[in-house]
Order: structure tokens, then sequence, then C-alpha cells
């Protein structure tokens, strides 16, 4: 069997089962509309007045920062898999990178972005 045969027929057999997954899960998945299900919630709590409204920027620049940290992480974990392998080349790239997190954990914190105002 080719690589392009393989290839179709993996992929037309994805396609399959997730067509019928969604088939079954309409066939037997319950059946209840009310007008209740279609109104915005949060925490327990209906909400009053429109959902439309501007949050702070400072949400975005939190989670950007997250986001940035947690990258970190997921391309800390290779390198410390592999990390007796790459010898003193490796370790200096890495600390190179982490100095330069540092850097900009350090430039957060000094302008305040991980405080909630």
């Amino acid at each position: 069997m080719s690589n392009l045969s393989l290839f179709v027929v993996v992929a037309l057999t994805g396609l399959l089962l997730v067509a019928a997954a969604l088939i079954i899960a309409t066939l037997i998945g319950p059946r209840s509309y009310n007008a209740q299900k279609g109104e915005a919630y949060e925490c327990g709590i209906p909400t009053h007045g429109t959902s439309w409204m501007q949050f702070k920027a400072g949400y975005y620049l939190f989670a950007i920062l997250f986001l940035m940290f947690d990258v970190e992480t997921v391309l800390l974990f290779p390198w410390a898999v592999i990390v007796r392998d790459l010898g003193v080349a490796g370790l200096v790239n890495i600390l190179f990178f982490l100095v330069i997190l540092i850097l900009g954990l350090a430039y957060a914190w000094k302008k305040g972005a991980l405080e909630w105002k």
C-alpha cells in the first residue's frame, strides 16, 4: 500500500468516525429546549443588562503574560529530557533563553502588569 493510499484510508476513516459520532449524538441526545438555556450565565448569577461590555486591557495583558510563561514551560520540558546530550552549548543556550524571560518578567513586574487594579 503506497503512502498516498494509506493517507486516504486514514483520512476517510477519521471523517467517517467523526460523522458517525455526530449522527449518533444527534439521534440519542436529549432534546429539551427552553428559553432559560439560551440565557447568558456566569457563576450561578443571572446577568443584568447587556452582555456587550468592554473589559480592561489589563486582563488581556495578564493572559498574554500567562501564555508567554506557559510556552516557556513547554519549551523547557524537551530540553530537560535531552540535557545530557546537549552538553555545555545546550546549557548556555537555555540559560540565555531563561535570562531573556526573567528580564521580561522583571520588566512586567516593574511596570505593574502583574497587579490587579
